[in-house]
């Protein structure tokens, strides 16, 4: 039978690329539901085209227009965030896409694996924020996290068959972004346009700024933690700027095992949907004698403060994710609008970090409070 699948944020290049690989494999996967929160010209086409079950625009002022585009089709129309959770748990759908960005893809997540979904986890901030919150409830709900992000979907493969007592690290590369050779004083200069010039790949705005400040890297740290239930100390990062090599695990016995492919989110979204089957594609293959050398070097906390401030967020614990992720949230925005320079991001992170109250084992009421606060601060701190 085809697995039903829950797109949740259709619209953006995770959700995009996830229709990509339904379509090329009809006889596997089904959309059962879209959603959306402000893309709403895209959604509708999106819906017409694959007429799932359910569409949901995340915000209320576009349902009317939702509404309208489909009435003549057999697809029922909602709107809201809570909609939007409610469709996470639907007995249906067989596995929950997690393509929103930033916090708002919490909630939704905690009902999918409530409801004892498969998840394919592209919502880093999901465990970034409430890593041991998540683990609690998957262990409960017997649900499944499958990792879409490329790093952690490249160790997921590594460790495929392997006893994870044997594991000695794991290590995520980076690319490095589009600033990796820039001194401190070029980066006080750079631009919001500058900085969406990816060198590898093809990402949401969001997404691209917190590449380019390595926090992104500093986010899939935390997330590894718990997606794999290693400490801190056991996870390292190597800028690896031709990004054909996802990720490695070394293991006690000195051996590495490294997952390699071409810079395509598809293949990681693929792996996800289809595990523990290899489905076949017509994906670009690697062709070595194309890049006939692989570089890496340690990544420069001191240029790139984000990195090392997510990894004091991982040490510390408690709530202090939480509060990284928000004000980053908070900062990422204001850099895009141009309101705030790229160094000052990190900055303003850090003076939020120790402005707010820390709480070591927080509650999800807890983490809504946190986020509530952080954004309140870090904006103050901007204005």
């Amino acid at each position: 039978m085809k697995k039903q699948i829950a797109i949740l944020g259709s619209t953006g290049s995770i959700g995009t690329q996830t229709l990509d690989v339904v379509r090329q494999n009809p006889e596997h996967f089904e959309v059962y539901a879209l959603t959306a929160n402000n893309n709403v010209e895209l959604l509708i086409r999106q819906a017409i085209t694959y007429l799932p079950e359910i569409v949901v625009i995340g915000n209320k002022n576009y349902y009317q227009t939702l509404k309208n585009a489909l009435r003549n089709e057999p697809i029922k129309v909602f709107a809201g965030e809570d909609a939007i959770a409610q469709v996470a748990e639907m007995q249906p759908i067989d596995t929950v896409v997690t393509a929103m960005v930033g916090y708002s893809g919490l909630l939704p997540t905690i009902r999918a694996v409530r409801a004892g979904k498969r998840i394919a986890l592209a919502n880093k901030e999901t465990l970034v924020v409430a890593g041991e919150l998540i683990n609690a409830l998957v262990a409960e709900f017997h649900a499944q996290i499958i990792p879409v992000d490329s790093e952690h979907s490249a160790v997921f493969q590594c460790l495929t068959g392997e006893n994870p007592n044997e594991i000695e690290k794991l290590i995520l590369t980076a690319s490095g972004g589009p600033f990796r050779t820039k001194t401190l004083k070029e980066l006080q200069n750079v631009t919001s346009a500058q900085a969406l010039c990816h060198p590898n790949w093809e990402m949401g705005a969001k997404i691209t700024v917190d590449s380019a400040t390595m926090i992104n890297k500093g986010f899939e740290v935390i997330e590894a933690k718990w997606l794999f239930g290693l400490p801190p100390e056991k996870i390292d990062v190597v800028v690896h700027p031709q990004s054909i090599i996802h990720s490695m695990v070394q293991f006690t016995d000195g051996s590495i095992k490294a997952q390699m492919g071409v810079p395509d989110m598809r293949l990681p979204i693929q792996y996800a949907l289809g595990f523990p089957e290899r489905l076949p594609n017509n994906f670009e293959r690697l062709d070595f004698s194309k890049y006939n050398t692989l570089t890496f070097e340690k990544p420069d906390t001191q240029r790139f403060r984000n990195l090392a401030l997510a990894y004091f967020a991982m040490e510390k614990g408690g709530n202090m994710p939480c509060v990284l992720n928000a004000a980053n949230e908070v900062v990422n925005r204001a850099f895009l609008e141009n309101k705030i320079g790229f160094l000052q991001m990190s900055e303003i992170i850090e003076k939020v970090m120790n402005n707010i109250t820390f709480i070591q084992l927080p509650t999800y009421d807890d983490y809504v409070e946190t986020d509530k606060q952080t954004r309140e601060k870090t904006k103050f701190f901007i204005e």
